[in-house]
């Protein structure tokens, strides 16, 4: 804490948050406002110095983090279990509550960042940071971030991995296992001024069943395939 005495107010300010959300003092500073700094807010140039690369890096990271926290937790596994459950702790849906859980929302308003609706830009966000911890101080940081501040917040990790809110991929087995033939459409792509937005369509032998939008083909399909889902009633 000695090295957030000796600089600016406005710095320790930007220290002190991070500080409270990461458990450690940053070294580099610039690497951790990168990491909150969405694509929408940078443009030409000025765009390598959004998010997107140390989220990245971010993704690999807490993908390994994640499958050494379950390979030692889950002893008596196989394979399948541990690759389904990894899915399940580090979906989209699931960063996004965690981001704000661990208070990263708070941190990106303070940077003037848009909240867009019908996006995981906190999700994101956590990857990027994640990338950012990395570069900055190496992988043991990370793990110890992970496990000790991310993680711990979950009550019931076993009941979460158990979860399955891949509502695509629930949809596919649940299409091939009824032999029904189920296609994703992408109906409309439009580039806005905070990213490109996408609307997508399920039709299950031809009839369309949900339709989800939202700021990725990923997020357009998900949301799709989660109303389909429930009206059909699937478990």
């Amino acid at each position: 804490m000695d090295k957030i005495r000796l600089i600016s107010l406005k710095e320790r300010e930007s220290y002190l948050l991070l500080y409270s959300i990461l458990g450690f003092v940053p070294g580099n500073i610039k690497l951790y406002k990168m990491a909150m700094t969405h694509s929408s807010s940078a443009s030409g140039s000025k765009k390598l110095s959004c998010n997107e690369r140390l989220e990245f890096l971010g993704d690999a990271v807490l993908s390994s983090v994640t499958a050494d926290f379950l390979y030692s937790k889950f002893r008596k596994e196989r394979e399948g279990f541990l690759s389904k459950s990894r899915s399940n702790l580090v979906c989209r849906e699931r960063l996004n509550e965690l981001a704000v859980e661990i208070g990263l929302d708070k941190f990106i308003s303070s940077c003037d960042l848009p909240q867009q609706h019908n996006s995981y830009i906190y999700g994101n966000a956590l990857e990027a940071l994640i990338g950012a911890i990395y570069v900055d101080k190496g992988y043991k940081h990370c793990r110890r971030f992970l496990l000790d501040r991310v993680f711990s917040k979950l009550s019931d990790i076993e009941a979460i991995v158990k979860s399955d809110k891949n509502y695509k991929s629930r949809l596919i087995e649940w299409s091939q296992k009824n032999h029904k033939e189920v296609e994703f459409r992408i109906v409309s792509e439009e580039i806005r001024k905070d990213g490109a937005y996408f609307v997508c369509e399920i039709y299950i032998d031809g009839e369309c069943f949900g339709a989800g939008e939202g700021y990725s083909k990923r997020e357009a399909q998900q949301k799709a395939a989660r109303l389909s889902i429930e009206k059909l009633g699937i478990r």
